[in-house]
């Protein structure tokens, strides 16, 4: 070769023997790789490479040699790094060419470019690309109609932005339904085993050279044609594993640092997406049971007034017909339907939260040993009954016999999931809600949790969606549907929550998680108070509704009272202005049409009449929250509950 031609070229030039030997090099050749003039002449071209590179590089010499041919290389994908006398690496482009001696090709031109500046200018372009792509996806992600949608094109658009042979996949972790998966390519041999990764995804960001012993450590591939590279960006929400973004490439080294930063920012948004998912679905859900619960509160007020009109007339009937047996068998079937009536409203208050609570600090030990000592004969022999109780738990706040009831029901309706038999199991443990930490709503708190779980047949996830809805029931005809509801709505109005975790074929679970006790409260004794007469005592009857006025009416006459009835608020202060406070008992009924309540009719009176006694009375107990200086009553009552009533706030008044 012409000596000025290759001592002009800019390209660092080498002539290299078939054992690889440098033959000649010109000056730009010897400070590209920082050797004193002459001193390349005799060296293995492999010293001018790191060392990790020289055995592959001398089989692929070997190989050229054999057959040799005019070939660029690094500057497509592949990519080629120098070094340089001191150890420095930077990126090269070559070009080889064979070079005829005595009619053989015993010698090879080799033209070595240094692209450091190019890769530069090229991965300055690329990461601009996959900065666009991930800016594009996050308006698609706000835009799109729907989660799965966006989901769905996921996959498809990375796979596109990647150089050709890259797909990509997304894996979900399935609940109940088991795992999902999307994917960016079909068919044989482009897929990924979906039974795989549940084993080997991490919470952290992983690339899998396959070339390099992965593929058997750790079974990634099954069908993947000429896969040789993974990347691995975990999906997680708060800290919990909820998926994975999958690529794979036929190039081994294809994941550089861009493209993994382009998986990572993917993985996060499509994390984002799913947790805003969550988010609207979980506020979607707790606003509609909110408005359930409005609007079965106020059914059943209005239909607990009804009850007790009912009620009221039925007793009246039946003390007026006392000793005709036909007449009392029918009062007392009617009777009879009137309180299931008020059971129904009972739940449905307590699915509503406007129940009336009595919470107290509850030893949960002695409470779970008194329902076990209850279901033992309840259940049945096939039914095997599991009650666990770490020692030193802190008392509960909760309304004792609430929570009794709704583990009773909790307990039976495990049994009713198990036809042919099975073990339900009962237990309680502490329970710590960290600030920022979400689990049923919970406030961070000290709660404890109470748990019925059961190997019962289980629920798929749409029936658990709608398993706390009032009258929805998987029982057909043997079942209110306001089980579940009550105990709900239970938990919600204690400052509680409750979850049900449940695999259809193998059983459910179902927790409550109630506050610890921070005080013992003292509360009133026991309602059991014997009928009493009252011998021409005065009492005030406040009640809008006239149907159950009259009732009301009836019943204080029945009981010796000299009553005066009115509609509301006003009508009830001028009557004791007029009267200057000549009466014994004021009973009102708590909501008075639009004006003040019967809450505030009951202060007025304990303020300016204190020796007055007050009932108040409701159909349900919404704004009588906690402690009250006055009796209250629940709609519908019978005689004997007014009569109860009645004698322990006049009582009370007369103490004071």
């Amino acid at each position: 070769m012409d000596t000025g031609l290759f001592e002009a070229l800019p390209d660092a030039l080498l002539i290299v023997d078939a054992e690889g030997r440098i033959l000649r090099a010109n000056a730009n050749a010897h400070r590209l790789f920082g050797h004193s003039e002459g001193s390349l002449v005799g060296l293995a071209v492999e010293a001018l490479m790191p060392e990790t590179a020289r055995g592959r590089h001398r089989e692929h010499r070997m190989a050229y040699a054999a057959a040799p041919r005019v070939r660029p290389m690094g500057a497509g994908g592949m990519a080629l790094v120098g070094q340089r006398r001191n150890g420095e690496q930077f990126p090269v482009e070559i070009a080889l060419a064979p070079l005829a001696a005595a009619g053989e090709f015993e010698q090879f031109l080799a033209s070595v470019r240094d692209i450091s500046e190019t890769l530069r200018a090229r991965q300055a372009l690329e990461r601009a690309r996959y900065d666009r792509v991930i800016a594009d996806l996050g308006q698609e992600a706000l835009e799109a109609r729907s989660p799965d949608a966006f989901l769905e094109r996921l996959p498809h658009v990375l796979s596109e932005s990647f150089d050709e042979g890259v797909h990509v996949a997304l894996w979900l972790r399935g609940a109940n339904e088991g795992p999902r998966w999307v994917s960016s390519s079909s068919g044989a041999g482009h897929e990924i085993d979906a039974g795989l990764p549940s084993r080997f995804v991490t919470h952290e960001f992983r690339v899998f050279n396959l070339d390099n012993g992965d593929r058997h450590t750790i079974g990634l591939v099954s069908a993947v044609a000429g896969c040789r590279a993974c990347a691995l960006a975990p999906l997680l929400d708060r800290n919990n594993l909820t998926g994975a973004l999958i690529a794979w490439s036929v190039e081994p080294s294809r994941f550089d640092h861009d493209a993994q930063h382009l998986l990572q920012s993917s993985a996060t948004l499509v994390s984002a997406v799913l947790q805003r998912s969550r988010t609207e679905a979980q506020l979607a859900h707790a606003q509609r049971l909110d408005s359930l619960g409005q609007l079965t509160g106020g059914i059943a007020h209005d239909f607990n007034n009804l009850l007790t009109v009912m009620s009221g007339s039925l007793q009246l009937l039946a003390a007026e017909h006392d000793g005709t047996p036909g007449s009392n068998a029918l009062i007392e079937s009617a009777l009879r339907a009137a309180r299931r009536g008020a059971d129904l409203t009972d739940k449905l208050l307590s699915f509503g939260r406007r129940k009336q609570l009595r919470p107290a600090a509850i030893d949960a030990a002695r409470l779970l040993e008194d329902i076990r000592v209850l279901l033992q004969r309840t259940l049945s022999d096939n039914v095997q009954l599991d009650v666990i109780v770490p020692m030193g738990l802190p008392p509960t706040f909760a309304d004792a016999g609430q929570l009794d009831s709704a583990l009773v029901n909790l307990a039976l309706n495990a049994r009713d999931a198990m036809p042919d038999g099975g073990s339900i199991t009962l237990s309680v443990k502490e329970h710590w809600v960290p600030p920022g930490g979400t689990l049923a709503g919970l406030a961070p708190a000290h709660y404890i949790a109470y748990s019925v779980a059961d190997t019962g047949t289980g629920m798929p996830p749409d029936i658990v969606a709608r398993a706390i809805e009032p009258f929805f029931t998987t029982k057909g005809g043997r079942g209110s549907g306001l089980g579940l509801s009550m105990v709900y709505g239970f938990v919600q109005q204690s400052g509680g929550g409750m979850t049900i975790d449940s695999t259809a074929g193998v059983g459910t679970r179902v927790s409550l998680y109630l506050p610890v006790a921070r005080e013992v409260l003292a509360h009133r004794p026991s309602s059991g108070v014997p009928v009493a007469s009252a011998h021409a005592a005065r009492a005030l009857i406040v009640e809008d509704d006239a149907e159950v006025r009259a009732i009301a009416s009836a019943f204080v006459r029945s009981l010796g009272y000299d009553i005066v009835a009115v509609p509301d608020y006003d009508a009830a202060v001028a009557q004791l202005a007029r009267d200057r406070g000549a009466f014994d008992v004021v009973f009102s009924d708590l909501m008075l049409g639009g004006g003040p309540d019967g809450a505030a009719l009951a202060a007025l009176v304990r303020e300016r009449w204190p020796a007055i006694g007050v009932v108040v009375t409701s159909g349900h107990a919404h704004g009588l929250e906690g402690e009250q200086p006055y009796e209250i009553l629940p709609k519908p009552y019978d005689r004997e509950q007014l009569a109860a009533a009645l004698s322990r706030c006049r009582r009370s008044s007369t103490a004071t």
